[in-house]
């Protein structure tokens, strides 16, 4: 007969508690986990240009360790790397945002004629396929699709009322994180030290789950950067030699698309093909663009994938969906970015975490390894050792010597 769990009697919960919390250093690492996802769930619309600093001064300091290995002073080397990450925003803000703005009026401005094709295309449909689909369906399908054009042009009023207010905000943020990346990298000791006062003194597998995270979020968050550098260029000059439409627009969002992982390959493999089927037609030129557009994603999943993340993140395809789909929908644009890193914490924490059968074990191999003291003093004269395999109580033993 099977013995079922008593759950009214409270020996089981406090079992159950020994079993997932064996020791102090498990409570003091789930303290410090439910406190940091509660302050930045919490915080966030707050301090928001705190945590991007925090961000931002996080990927930076991977090169500031870098100058320092090479004899540089940490003051010099953050100087350096801090001049270097506002000529690259400058940049982005004075040559690449205008044309990125520039093209994306002319596609607005293209997208009623290409509506009107497409629609032109569509009523084709039931005389080419009259067994398929019917006229009424097309029309359904018109109605709906202009039913949520309406609702987008709705949605874009009410941004571009409080474009204002946004802007505002936008230029005091410009103004802040830079000041903030500089500081938290130039005093980046001190205010660790300022953090650390307030910890548990036994934070021992603290410190361990936080060395692993740190290896390898930092290492994923660099290579996802070189990835989307690499990917964005790497379409731009493709899509500019063969005179594609919009390719500055379309280079950005290949680059960007990489930080979701299988779903923004899709995605914007939608856009590629409208605005190259648009151009050209079911043309040469329109089938060339496909076969290059496929080979720079197989290029991106075969060969730069492997080269900067081989040994990076170790996680089931189902873990990572799972990821982007709860922390998109806790912090979207910033959960979807750091969605395989903070899942990488919790692998990192559920395998770090101390187990109490494995602790008995571990005790267990100290005691049997550990030698009795009259065993440590016939090793110190040289004697032969043999222990008992079988022990035996003191009482058969006098019976066995009688």
């Amino acid at each position: 007969m099977k013995n079922y769990p008593n759950f009214s009697n409270s020996r089981f919960f406090r079992d159950w508690f020994q079993r997932v919390f064996p020791n102090s250093q498990a409570v003091s690492l789930a303290i410090l986990l439910v406190l940091g996802f509660a302050l930045i769930y919490t915080l966030s619309d707050w301090l928001l240009a705190v945590f991007a600093a925090g961000v931002i001064a996080y990927l930076l300091e991977g090169i500031v360790e870098f100058g320092v290995q090479e004899n540089l002073p940490r003051l010099a080397s953050v100087l350096l790397v801090y001049f270097t990450f506002l000529a690259f925003v400058t940049f982005i803000l004075i040559a690449l945002l205008p044309l990125l703005y520039q093209q994306t009026a002319q596609l607005v401005q293209q997208l009623p004629s290409m509506i009107n094709r497409a629609q032109m295309e569509i009523m084709r449909l039931p005389e080419q396929y009259p067994r398929w689909i019917s006229e009424e369906q097309i029309n359904e399908i018109i109605a709906t699709i202009r039913m949520e054009l309406i609702s987008y042009g709705q949605r874009l009023l009410s941004v571009s009322a409080s474009s204002l207010v946004g802007l505002v905000t936008l230029i005091v943020y410009l103004i802040l994180v830079p000041l903030l990346v500089f500081f938290f990298m130039k005093d980046k000791d001190a205010i660790i030290a300022w953090f650390v006062q307030y910890l548990p003194r036994e934070r021992r597998l603290s410190t361990l789950v936080w060395r692993e995270v740190d290896r390898q979020i930092g290492n994923y968050v660099r290579g996802k950067f070189l990835e989307v550098l690499i990917l964005g260029v790497a379409s731009y000059i493709t899509f500019s030699f063969m005179g594609l439409n919009y390719a500055l627009l379309l280079s950005v969002f290949i680059g960007l698309s990489v930080i979701i992982p299988y779903v923004g390959a899709t995605l914007i493999t939608f856009p590629v093909i409208m605005v190259a089927y648009f151009q050209y037609g079911f043309t040469d030129d329109f089938f060339w663009v496909m076969v290059v557009y496929t080979i720079i994603q197989s290029i991106d999943g075969v060969v730069l994938v492997p080269l900067l993340f081989s040994g990076v993140v170790n996680l089931h395809p189902v873990a990572i969906i799972v990821a982007i789909l709860l922390f998109g929908g806790l912090w979207g644009f910033w959960g979807v970015f750091f969605a395989i890193p903070l899942a990488t914490l919790v692998q990192a924490v559920l395998t770090a975490w101390p187990r109490i059968g494995e602790e008995e074990a571990s005790e267990n191999g100290k005691r049997l390894s550990a030698p009795e003291p009259h065993e440590a003093k016939m090793v110190e004269q040289n004697q032969p050792l043999v222990r008992n395999a079988y022990p035996t109580d003191p009482a058969s033993e006098s019976r066995r010597e009688d």
